[in-house]
């Protein structure tokens, strides 16, 4: 692939669209394809809807300071919203395709037979899917060595993270290939096995559905658990990872907290998982010990330490509560 990869997306609605302005932004060429056939009239209702939004997200960034006003017609001239009958030539010079359309196994096989019709064999072809593995939709591809999940988090235009899912037999170049394409761009793509949920999805339905226990028993209000998700919980984990933090703390301290939590409400859902047990046993409960979940041999700790901490300060600074002196 060149230094400018060629985009598409074969799928015009919210992650297409934003797809289109993170690759736009960051200078590359941008297909988005309507995955849809329709009447003259209904693409250009489409096309112009699609067009719309994307400016005037541009526009909002714009308003942000993240580009000036008079970028955004160039970035827009790096985009074309394409009707599914002339997607020949624009797939055939994509480098990457990005199949973004519903969740609906169907509309993926017909996407994907589409897709390999009319690309080369070497562009790569990423599903972005949230729920569907890829061992599961590597069939529907032609060359399926070239083909892998790349989840991305909405506004995709915005989040940095992009969770990559090679399948059984996606070939580690292709994987590489797209990872580097992404960090080119200024996101932060993590690889991790096909598995139900990737990572993200995986853990915040697992918050989710905690939030919304602690509401529905009573224990707190909606507002209250909101604020203590973003001045707790979020303000923590936007500086240290969620490994990193049991080390931080101490994977022994989890373990016995679980313990304890699990014996107070009789659910089994807040057990620690065996792998905290064998840190345990093997000595590797976290900074104290020199490794954890993570190696900090040879690190200096005070130094680390004092690194996350100045990240809480900026979080304070960010969120507009530094404490007030008196």
């Amino acid at each position: 692939m060149g230094a400018r990869e060629v985009i598409a997306s074969v799928g015009a609605g919210r992650m297409g669209r934003g797809m289109a302005i993170a690759f736009a932004f960051a200078g590359h060429r941008v297909f988005v394809i309507d995955a849809k056939p329709r009447p003259a009239l209904g693409f250009a209702a489409l096309e112009q809807a699609a067009t719309t939004e994307m400016r005037d997200t541009f526009a909002m960034l714009a308003g942000f300071g993240m580009l000036e006003s008079g970028e955004i017609d160039a970035m827009m001239a790096r985009i074309s919203v394409i009707a599914l009958g002339d997607c020949a030539a624009p797939l055939a010079q994509s480098d990457v395709i990005f199949e973004a359309v519903p969740e609906v196994i169907d509309a993926k096989r017909t996407a994907f037979a589409t897709i390999c019709q009319h690309t080369r064999t070497d562009a790569i072809i990423a599903s972005t899917t949230s729920t569907i593995l890829s061992d599961d939709l590597q069939g529907f591809v032609s060359h399926p060595g070239r083909f892998l999940n790349a989840h991305w988090l909405n506004p995709a235009f915005l989040v940095p993270l992009v969770e990559l899912s090679p399948g059984k037999l996606t070939e580690k170049a292709a994987t590489d290939r797209l990872k580097a394409l992404l960090e080119k761009i200024g996101k932060v793509p993590v690889v991790c096995a096909a598995s139900p949920g990737y990572i993200v999805p995986r853990i915040q339905a697992l918050a989710m559905n905690e939030a919304a226990r602690i509401v529905e028993e009573g224990v707190a209000s909606a507002e209250d658990v909101d604020k203590a998700t973003k001045y707790g919980f979020g303000f923590r984990f936007a500086v240290l990872g969620l490994p990193e933090f049991i080390d931080w703390g101490g994977g022994d301290i989890l373990y016995h907290a679980s313990n304890y939590m699990v014996r107070a409400t009789g659910q089994d859902r807040f057990a620690a998982p065996q792998i905290i047990r064998d840190n345990m046993e093997n000595g590797r409960n976290g900074l104290r010990d020199g490794k954890g979940f993570l190696s900090y041999e040879g690190l200096d700790i005070p130094a680390y330490q004092r690194d996350r901490l100045a990240g809480f300060v900026a979080m304070l600074r960010h969120l507009d509560k530094m404490p007030p002196k008196g």
